[in-house]
């Protein structure tokens, strides 16, 4: 497992110094800050020094480095060490830097000693750490004190070391958000280069007791796994990772996804769909050169949805560096050209469904002997948000909750699409 674990910063100055078993020293550090840091160009995050491996990862201007003399699960060790980073996050506003670690020494041993014992990682939880381990200056009641001592043993040792026991409300709701990023790459021609959609399923529980969830979607996997015949409407989803919460046993066996939640806001699991995507908006863009200093822009842009409404619509339209004048019209929104980007930018605040909207724009640009370079003609790109409406074809089927005192729940399921990497050439 993890011999030691060093903060460095990029003058290849040991900050901190943590070791938790005897076969990594101190000079072996100094070889890798010596030999790795030191040069300008490094590129593999493993390196070998004296027998032993280094581990490093870099956030801010400090760097993370894990030391090992064993053969140790590579994933693993990197997985920890950016846990680590969220949890230095967590405890100093969101920022972690060497200003951070210097005004906070104590808290930073203290962190890595309750991260790891032994070498073998440990509960990386913020909301748990914060429990038993208060930063300097925050009142602890006496009350919270004796729970949190109470609670936080059974956490750190037990099977859901997510949740703690006895979370009460009077109201018990769970929010369920399907966020969905379309990344699309188009010709001008029309034609669809690439297409995919990245999503992540975001809850946000607020449930007495330890109750059992369970969750389902209309992925074939999963609804084969339920036995069920009839595939239509069903998608195919790849890249599919979870929570940690999420019994993976269960879902390797019948493909159910069943969970015992945090309290509070995660993000259940993530997944990427490549197939049968249904894209929100399609643009059709007519850029014409009328020599060389006149331009005739004509862009539609059409819903392909219907029954909602995009909000938020921005059409980023790029045009030449040596623009001097741009005059757009049209009947939706505003358009204004920003010289800065050199884009003319088209803002329309709602979009609804099965409409489509027009710009028109004539430029003028100025001749200049450095211009005589042929203009490359980037992509159109777009930013969009369309509540209510799943790309990917997604659909939430059911949502279980089973709590032995058997509460009533209210249930809310929320489908969002926004823009990824929007593009259509010209």
């Amino acid at each position: 497992m993890i011999s030691a674990v060093y903060l460095i910063n990029l003058k290849g100055e040991i900050l901190i110094y943590r070791s938790y078993r005897d076969d990594v020293t101190r000079a072996a550090a100094d070889a890798f800050r010596m030999q790795v840091l030191a040069a300008k160009e490094f590129r593999s995050p493993v390196q070998i020094f004296e027998k032993a491996s280094f581990f490093h990862v870099r956030s801010s201007n400090v760097y993370l480095v894990a030391a090992t003399r064993e053969n140790v699960n590579a994933a693993m060790v990197f997985q920890f060490l950016f846990a680590l980073v969220d949890v230095f996050k967590g405890y100093f506003g969101g920022d972690f830097n060497e200003d951070a670690v210097r005004d906070n020494f104590p808290l930073v041993y203290e962190l890595l000693d309750e991260t790891m014992d032994f070498g073998y990682p440990q509960s990386c939880s913020v909301d748990l750490l914060k429990t038993f381990i208060m930063q300097e200056g925050q009142a602890l009641d006496p009350a919270r004190a004796l729970v949190a001592a109470t609670l936080a043993p059974a956490q750190v040792t037990g099977a859901v070391s997510w949740r703690r026991e006895g979370i009460k409300y009077r109201k018990n709701e769970v929010f369920l958000d399907v966020v969905e990023h379309v990344n699309l790459l188009m010709s001008n021609k029309g034609t669809v280069l690439r297409s995919d959609v990245t999503g992540e399923v975001v809850m946000k529980t607020y449930l007495t007791g330890m109750p059992e969830c369970k969750f389902g979607l209309n992925d074939k996997l999963m609804m084969q796994g339920e036995g069920k015949r009839r595939e239509s409407g069903s998608i195919e989803m790849e890249d599919v990772s979870f929570h940690q919460c999420v019994k993976l046993g269960k879902f390797d066996s019948d493909k159910a996804v069943t969970f015992i939640p945090p309290d509070g806001e995660f993000i259940l699991m993530k997944y990427r769909v490549s197939e049968n995507i249904n894209l929100p908006f399609h643009v059709l863009p007519i850029v014409k050169e009328l020599g060389r200093t006149r331009l005739e822009v004509n862009v539609k842009v059409k819903a392909q949805y219907s029954s909602v409404t995009g909000l938020n619509v921005i059409v980023r339209i790029p045009l030449p560096p040596n623009t001097a004048k741009v005059t757009p019209v049209t009947a939706a929104g505003k358009a204004k050209y920003e010289p800065e980007t050199s884009e003319l930018v088209w803002r329309m605040r709602k979009f609804p469904g099965d409409t489509e909207y027009a710009l028109s724009a004539e430029v003028e640009m100025s001749a200049r002997i450095e211009d005589k370079k042929a203009w490359s003609r980037p992509p159109i790109s777009m930013e969009y948000q369309v509540p209510m409406l799943a790309a990917s074809g997604l659909h939430v089927r059911f949502l279980k909750i089973y709590e032995k005192s058997n509460y009533n729940t209210i249930k809310w399921v929320r489908y969002i699409s926004k823009n990824g990497q929007y593009l259509n050439r010209i």
